[in-house]
């Protein structure tokens, strides 16, 4: 009889995941409760539901004598009445206790557990008690060699990969262990690894490290060819940088042309400066691109090594991406070391001058194992325990992590909550959606559900500053 292994990957507690207050769901009035699980509900069958890629690249592993299943607690509880010989849990570092808390009442089943992932990777000696074996790396091919050794009864407390995978080895990815339905579109594709680049507050680099290692062109391909054949929806290209190598980038893109596929990705704004490689985004079918923008205030750019483009550059190159015909999402990090209470206004500027789709107002998250996280530390300037890297997590803007360094706390979340109430209404949901590139439809229930979500953000801010006065 095979062997049973679960795969598992835990929802976060708010956000795109949870759309609820995290620090007092049960003060929130009955209506209002009512509504956050219906926007809830709504979310995960529209824009955000998309299979966990790092697991789904594990399922496609096989191995003589084992059977895997993807578990995705965002859409029903773990199934513990079912006899499992392995549970895996992917763990990030802001969902760690989360992880440690389901590994702890898995084991104590007698259920063993690996655990892996970023957090694991970054912080193998915490993760140690809460685990029979640790996957520290890239498992894409250590993955494999765990599994024998599951079916052989030699399993040992700790896989470790000592160089990283060779994606230009053949690798496909297979999609049986998900359920389609239950997603905005199964076709997600990773074309490499790395990021030559160093922004202090991305683990990217120092996980899977600053060389670009990428696929075979002729794999993706045929891999795209197939997901087709299965699935006809978008195709989500889940690079951080998909033009990080715009040589590479112009060749895959031509050749995917002939395809008639529609697909969003993530880019660098620099794409704007690239007119052969835009044109073969518009061509094979590009709808819509997530752009890194941060921060337009030059300080806060050269504190935080975002150096892919001057901040002169950027509205120049979001307006020639929005005019060859695909939406943006534009990411801005607001309480960064340069800016001041004048940021909000300039963003405010800078957005309706470019006229974003989907603007996206973050707050800096240090995470654990980021230069920004060790500099905060270094200064005093974090607002959680460093020590116990379980008290990390991730919220949408719902969480101060930190106090920034030019402005006092309670008035940057004055100024934050003032902000997004100014990028997030109805009426320019309903604009954004009208003016919009393309998906218009998509844009227009983004920015909708955005105003939402902000409004929990501003909701959970001003609870935070009551408890720290």
């Amino acid at each position: 009889m095979n062997k049973q292994v679960a795969l598992v990957f835990l929802p976060s507690d708010s956000g795109v995941d949870g759309a609820r207050s995290i620090y007092s769901e049960e003060s929130v009035s009955g209506p209002l409760r009512w509504f956050n699980g219906t926007v809830r509900n709504l979310i995960k069958k529209t824009q955000f539901a998309i299979p966990p890629l790092a697991l789904m690249i594990l399922a496609s592993v096989e191995a003589p004598g084992v059977e895997q299943t993807i578990c995705d607690l965002r859409f029903e509880p773990f199934p513990f009445d079912r006899t499992w010989d392995l549970v895996g849990i992917s763990v990030q570092t802001g969902m760690a206790a989360k992880a440690f808390a389901l590994a702890g009442e898995l084991r104590a089943k007698g259920i063993p557990v690996v655990l892996g992932g970023a957090h694991v990777t970054l912080f193998a000696d915490s993760c140690r008690p809460h685990a029979d074996v640790l996957a520290i790396g890239e498992a894409d091919d250590l993955w494999g060699k765990l599994l024998k050794d599951l079916v052989d009864g030699t399993l040992k407390p700790e896989y470790r990969t000592e160089t990283p995978p060779d994606l230009s080895r053949p690798r496909p990815v297979v999609k049986t262990s998900l359920q389609k339905n239950r997603y905005f579109t199964t076709n997600l594709v990773q074309t490499g690894r790395g990021c030559p680049y160093r922004c202090d507050f991305c683990n990217v680099h120092v996980l899977n490290g600053h060389t670009l290692r990428q696929r075979r062109i002729g794999d993706l391909v045929d891999e795209i060819r197939r997901f087709r054949e299965d699935d006809r929806r978008i195709f989500f290209f889940v690079d951080d940088s998909i033009n990080a190598d715009p040589a590479f980038a112009l060749e895959l893109f031509t050749r995917l042309e002939p395809l008639g596929i529609r697909w969003f990705g993530q880019a660098t704004t620099a794409l704007g400066q690239q007119p052969r490689l835009l044109d073969a985004f518009t061509r094979s079918g590009c709808q819509a691109l997530l752009v890194g923008i941060e921060s337009i205030e030059t300080a806060s750019r050269d504190a935080h090594r975002k150096t892919q483009n001057r901040s002169d550059e950027l509205a120049g190159n979001i307006k020639a991406i929005r005019q060859s015909g695909i939406s943006l999402y534009g990411s801005f990090i607001y309480g960064l070391d340069g800016d001041t209470l004048d940021t909000p206004a300039a963003i405010l500027d800078f957005i309706a001058d470019t006229r974003l789709d989907v603007p996206g107002i973050n707050i800096l998250r240090p995470n654990p194992g980021t230069k920004v996280f060790d500099r905060l530390r270094e200064e005093g300037r974090l607002l959680f325990d460093p020590d116990d890297l379980a008290s990390f997590r991730y919220t949408f803007g719902q969480e101060m992590l930190y106090r920034p360094k030019n402005i006092p706390l309670p008035d940057f979340i004055a100024s934050y909550s003032e902000l997004t109430r100014k990028v997030f209404n109805t009426g320019n949901a309903i604009r954004r959606g009208m003016e919009a590139p393309s998906i218009k439809p998509a844009v227009l229930l983004f920015n909708l559900f955005y105003a939402h979500l902000y409004s929990l953000s501003r909701h959970d801010l001003r609870q935070q500053l009551e408890r720290l006065d």
